[in-house]
């Protein structure tokens, strides 16, 4: 709850939903307990902006949280969430050496609660789900940049020659910030 504590602090109107809510810890706004993968404790266009904060690596169907967002919000509502960046270079050569993206690791397959890093989806793949859920504007954005991803920059040349020669859209996944980026914001519009 420490960012909804900021934002009630700041004087907005929020409302709070969690897989946990009993560790939700905010006793001026109510916490309601609420599943990602299945339809949200909200009547239809009631909410201007949803944020969701280190959630989407954490579910498999992103189809429902794209259907339910549009649903929830209103005209011209946005969506706003953060994520592990798993196209930077730190994060591609992690995958190389390890098979998992940065922000990844085994999962344990005896848990279920909701808290392990299931999912890694790129820039691509959230356009996807966003337009075919009715959001007609998007951008992307990170927070910071990487030492750890900057000093594999030696790379880009190659990775441009490998896109060119496979046909592949270089720009797609390969701009400046999403290869340096530690975590990805993205914001789609209703």
């Amino acid at each position: 709850g420490a960012f909804t504590e900021l934002l009630y602090k700041e004087g907005y109107d929020v409302s709070a939903c969690d897989l946990y809510p009993e560790l939700f810890y905010l006793k001026e706004v109510e916490c309601k307990k609420a599943d990602l993968t299945a339809e949200l404790p909200y009547s239809s266009g009631t909410f201007d902006i949803i944020i969701a904060v280190e959630v989407m690596e954490h579910i498999h169907d992103h189809q429902i949280i794209f259907q339910e967002a549009s649903r929830i919000l209103k005209s011209n509502g946005i969506l706003l969430f953060s994520t592990p960046n798993i196209l930077s270079l730190k994060s591609r050569i992690r995958f190389m050496f390890s098979g998992f993206f940065y922000a990844f690791k085994p999962l344990d397959h005896n848990k279920n609660d909701g808290l392990q890093h299931l999912s890694s989806l790129t820039v691509d793949q959230y356009i996807k789900l966003g337009v075919n859920r009715g959001f007609s504007n998007y951008d992307f954005s990170i927070d910071k940049q990487q030492t750890t991803s900057r000093i594999w920059l030696f790379l880009v040349p190659f990775i441009w020659l490998y896109c060119r020669l496979k046909k592949i859209d270089y720009s797609i996944h390969n701009r400046y910030e999403y290869l340096t980026g530690r975590i990805l914001f993205a914001c789609f519009r209703k």
